[in-house]
């Protein structure tokens, strides 16, 4: 059966510490939505806002390749890799935990850090961590989806990942409609970044997200002007 899920904001689970004020898209703790379940290998979507001077404290991940898409300010990010860097709005951070990562990321700015934490399931456990950047401009995504992250070697250009998915971002202007064709064994969970659209005619609002299943052909309509972010996963 042809399937569009909507997650309104205010459906979504929630945690307040202070420093850090996050929404779940999935259910993260025990007081989360219930309803909201993994879609494919896609298992937490975090709508994060860290305050000035807040960040994580080191910490580890096994087993989990994450991806970090930034919406506003900076995120500064070190681990136990001896990586180190800073991931401005628009661009994206991939972490392949493998065998396991310690890892600490903060709020670089002096504005609040607004993230998407996107976490997938492997395709296999184990394998050497891992971690890597990219600047993607907005520009360049006017009007197509771009792939940011990807586990497909053919997508050129994308960061990739070890899971079977596709992390997509695009711009719309106002009135500005797009297609997105999904295989039938495929499915997509979609957030509104910024902007109103409308999604095969069900409308949504900015922070939404929707889960899209048993549907082979994504019709989006920009109602306002729009950013959207969108996993494709197996």
């Amino acid at each position: 059966m042809k399937m569009l899920t909507h997650r309104r904001w205010e459906s979504l689970g929630n945690a307040d510490f202070g420093w850090l004020r996050a929404k779940h898209h999935f259910t993260v703790f025990d007081g989360g939505n219930p309803e909201h379940k993994p879609v494919g290998n896609l298992v937490v979507w975090n709508d994060d806002e860290i305050a000035v001077g807040g960040g994580f404290p080191f910490h580890g991940h096994k087993d989990m390749e994450i991806i970090t898409y930034v919406r506003q300010g900076i995120l500064g990010h070190r681990d136990s890799l001896g990586s180190e860097g800073q991931i401005h709005a628009g661009d994206v951070q991939v972490m392949s935990a493998g065998t396991g990562i310690r890892h600490a990321e903060f709020n670089k700015g002096d504005e609040p850090l607004k993230l998407y934490q996107i976490w997938l399931q492997p395709r296999t456990a184990g394998g050497e961590p891992q971690w890597n950047t990219r600047k993607f401009p907005k520009d360049d995504r006017s009007g197509r989806f771009v792939v940011l992250a990807s586990g497909f070697s053919n997508d050129d250009g994308a960061l990739p990942i070890r899971a079977d998915a596709r992390v997509l971002a695009v711009t719309l202007q106002a009135r500005e409609k797009i297609h997105h064709e999904l295989a039938p064994s495929r499915s997509a969970y979609l957030v509104v970044a910024s902007g109103k659209v409308t999604v095969n005619g069900e409308p949504m609002n900015a922070l939404d997200g929707v889960a899209i299943t048993h549907v082979t052909n994504v019709e989006i309509v920009a109602l306002e002007d729009s950013e959207l972010v969108m996993v494709d996963t197996g």
